[in-house]
C-alpha cells in the first residue's frame, strides 16, 4: 500500500501543466484532474487553454480508469474525475467521490493492426485465426480492456480469441504503441488513437460494437469546487469540444451513435 501510495503521488508531482513555452506555470490556484490516458493529447492543450483564461493551473494524473478511481480512494486528493467510460464513474459514484456527470465524447472502439494490416485482419472473427497474436486492456485496469472483452462476449468469439491474446495491458496507450512497433498482429483500441503513420484500423460495425462515452465530474474531496466547476464548463464548452475534435474525437451528442 505504501508502495501504491508513492508511486501515485510521484505520478501527481510529475504531471504538471506546461504553458506554451515549455515551462511550468505558477498559480494561486490549482486543480488535480484524474483523466483517462486516451484522452491525453487533446486534454494536454485543454490545460494550456484554460490556464491562459483562468489562470488555474492544471495537473493531470493519467492511467487507467479503474487505476485513478483506486488513486483517488487511496489518497483522497484530487478535484476531477474523466474516466474513459460511464461504468467508472458510476463505480466512483456508489462510492461517494462524485455526484453530478457531464458527458463530453465518445469512445468508439475499433480494431487497430501495424501499417499495411500483415496478418490481414478484417473483422473480430479474424481476431481468432491462427498465429495471429492479439493485445487487449486489462480489464481490471483500463476501460478499453473491459469493454473489449464485452465485445468478444456479446459477438460470441470469447473462446475463439482467448487463445491468441499475448498480453494485457494497463492502458490504451501501450495497445497502441505495441501495435505500431509491429510487436503484435492486432489489438482492440479507441478510434481517436489511430495514427496513420504506424496503423491501419479495422470498424467493427454497429451491431457488433458498444460504443461508450466519456463523463467529467467534480470529486467530493475537491478543495477547489469553484475552479473544477469552471473547468468541467470548458471541457464540455463548444471550444473545448472543439480541440476534441482537432483529436479525432466525436462530440457527444452525435446522432450517430444514438
Amino acid at each position: 500500500m505504501f508502495l501504491v501510495f508513492i508511486l501515485a503521488f510521484s505520478a501527481i508531482i510529475a504531471c504538471g501543466c506546461v504553458s506554451q513555452d515549455g515551462k511550468t506555470e505558477s498559480s494561486d490556484e490549482k486543480l488535480l484532474v484524474y483523466c483517462g490516458a486516451g484522452m491525453r493529447e487533446p486534454m494536454d492543450e485543454i490545460a494550456q487553454v484554460f490556464e491562459e483564461k483562468e489562470n488555474i493551473a492544471v495537473y493531470y494524473t493519467y492511467g487507467g480508469s479503474n487505476t485513478l478511481l483506486s488513486q483517488i480512494e487511496l489518497t483522497g486528493t484530487g478535484d476531477i474525475y474523466m474516466p474513459g467510460a460511464t461504468y467508472y464513474f458510476d463505480a466512483a459514484k456508489e462510492k461517494g467521490y462524485v455526484d453530478e456527470e457531464m458527458l463530453v465524447v465518445y469512445h468508439v472502439p475499433v480494431i487497430a493492426t501495424p501499417k499495411g494490416n500483415p496478418a490481414g485482419i478484417t473483422s473480430l472473427e479474424d481476431l481468432g485465426n491462427e498465429g495471429v497474436s492479439v493485445i487487449l486492456g486489462d480489464p481490471e485496469a483500463c476501460a478499453i480492456g473491459k469493454l473489449s472483452d464485452k465485445i468478444l462476449e456479446k459477438n460470441n468469439l470469447t473462446d475463439l480469441v482467448i487463445p491468441n491474446i499475448v498480453g494485457r495491458t494497463a492502458t490504451v496507450n501501450e495497445i497502441c504503441i505495441d501495435i505500431s512497433l509491429e510487436q503484435v498482429d492486432a489489438g482492440i483500441t479507441w478510434e481517436d488513437l489511430y495514427n496513420p503513420e504506424s496503423m491501419e484500423i479495422v470498424y467493427i460495425p454497429n451491431d457488433e460494437n458498444i460504443v461508450k462515452i466519456v463523463p467529467i465530474g467534480c470529486l467530493s474531496v475537491s478543495t477547489n469546487k469553484e475552479g473544477a466547476q469552471k473547468f468541467i464548463e470548458f471541457v464540455t464548452s463548444e471550444e473545448g469540444k472543439e480541440i476534441f475534435r482537432r483529436h479525432g474525437f466525436t462530440t457527444y451528442p452525435d446522432p450517430k451513435h444514438e
